[in-house]
């Protein structure tokens, strides 16, 4: 079996949630990925929670791994993608080009798919931080309505965001106008991008996340 047919199995193995599939993973790759990582920090310590983090990236990002990427590539290329987030955070100036070890202990550079990893890896994170961001205003919205007794409003949305339902079959329900039912979904979609504005959230789209105006 030739190594990207082992690979290949790995991660299917992974994915049906083998936990010896997941040990086998470590005993191949994490020493590698902590001297690289170290040889680039300096802090033992440091680097142990770097290289954690970047497997647990690999788990993040593992619906979306093409396997034409080699395994080896799409690991090395997460850990010098969270290398390079820590370096910035210490306000060092990451100089590290994506290169991994060979066998031998010396250098080759990652090349092809692999290095789509990173950006992967930021997308998905980015995503996992915007529903995070979602559900944290939603709450916020509900707790006043609540407060306030605005309970039209409430099933509204819920009618909406939650069941899908469209306007006119959310005004039949509530027994309100459909105009009214767009003015609910209207203030809420203003509010969320509002405070998106205000986070910095430049690229978020609502629609994405079942939102939309």
């Amino acid at each position: 079996m030739s190594v990207d047919e082992a690979d290949r199995l790995l991660v299917a193995r992974i994915r049906q949630g083998e936990a010896d599939a997941w040990e086998e993973l470590i005993a191949r790759f994490e020493g590698r990925l902590l001297a690289f990582v170290e040889s680039r920090m300096g802090n033992r310590a440091a680097a142990e929670d770097t290289v954690q983090e970047a497997l647990m990236g690999f788990l993040i990002s593992l619906p979306n791994y093409d396997e034409n990427t080699p395994l080896e590539s799409y690991l090395f290329s997460i850990a010098a993608h969270k290398l390079t987030d820590v370096l910035r955070r210490e306000g060092r100036r990451p100089t590290i080009p994506l290169f991994i070890p060979d066998e031998e202990g010396r250098s080759a550079e990652l090349a092809g798919p692999g290095r789509r990893a990173s950006s992967l890896i930021r997308s998905r994170e980015g995503r996992a931080g915007e529903r995070k961001f979602i559900v944290e205003c939603l709450r916020r919205l509900i707790t006043i309505w609540m407060d306030r007794g605005d309970f039209e409003r409430l099933k509204c949305m819920e009618l909406l965001f939650v069941l899908g339902l469209p306007n006119k079959m959310v005004a039949r329900r509530l027994g309100i106008s459909e105009q009214t039912v767009a003015n609910h979904k209207h203030f809420v979609v203003n509010k969320l991008k509002e405070e998106a504005s205000r986070a910095r959230f430049r690229s978020l789209n609502l629609a994405d996340f079942g939102i939309d105006g």
